[in-house]
């Protein structure tokens, strides 16, 4: 697999150039955990950066140009010296949304399956009295991945369509996303704290 890489640093620092809001800073946080949780237990291990990285950048031209996401995040991105690789990967999350680009490689597959997933987890652990998914058990997200009016805006056809695109049981999709959100929900909250504070 061919990698361009910008460094952790970098993708970081561009992130925030183009994304204010702590809700999309720490969703691009949860969506890296979660990459870099996925390729490792997909065998991708000594890509876990470069997968985490493309988590990361994976909504840049959401804040500023939600109308033309995944349209935009291109031109951002090869500004900023990004490599062609990690723009398709990027770009591939769009795929039937908003762009023909289709998730070919396991890491767009997966960054497609759980990019909507890990809001909807992220909501349901907000209603816990934990506020947090290490207690969290897969029959209660079912409960609420089932409820309609949950966490409406995130889509349930476009994670099945990641389920059918990664091959999996949306059960076992739902469960290892939970997995992984439990493997970086600590290192993520300190981050965020860290963000906030250097906000102020």
């Amino acid at each position: 697999m061919m990698k361009e890489h910008i460094s952790r640093e970098d993708a970081f620092a561009l992130l925030q150039k183009y994304n204010k809001d702590s809700f999309h800073i720490q969703h691009a946080l949860t969506v890296e955990g979660v990459m870099k949780w996925y390729a490792k237990e997909l065998g991708y291990g000594e890509d876990a950066q470069y997968w985490g990285i493309v988590g990361l950048l994976h909504d840049l031209d959401f804040e500023e140009y939600p109308q033309e996401h995944c349209i935009k995040a291109p031109e951002l991105l090869r500004e900023a010296g990004v490599g062609e690789d990690i723009i398709h990967a990027v770009c591939s999350h769009g795929y039937a949304l908003t762009v023909d680009i289709k998730p070919e490689h396991a890491m767009e597959k997966v960054l497609y399956a759980v990019d909507e997933l890990t809001g909807l987890i992220g909501a349901a652990a907000l209603m816990r009295p934990s506020k947090s998914v290490q207690d969290m058990e897969l029959k209660s997200l079912k409960k609420k991945y089932k409820s309609k009016g949950f966490a409406a805006g995130c889509s349930r056809e476009v994670i099945e369509r990641g389920a059918k695109l990664m091959e999996v049981e949306l059960n076992d999709l739902l469960h290892n996303t939970i997995l992984a959100m439990r493997s970086c929900e600590q290192e993520i909250a300190e981050a965020m704290e860290a963000y906030e504070s250097q906000k102020k």
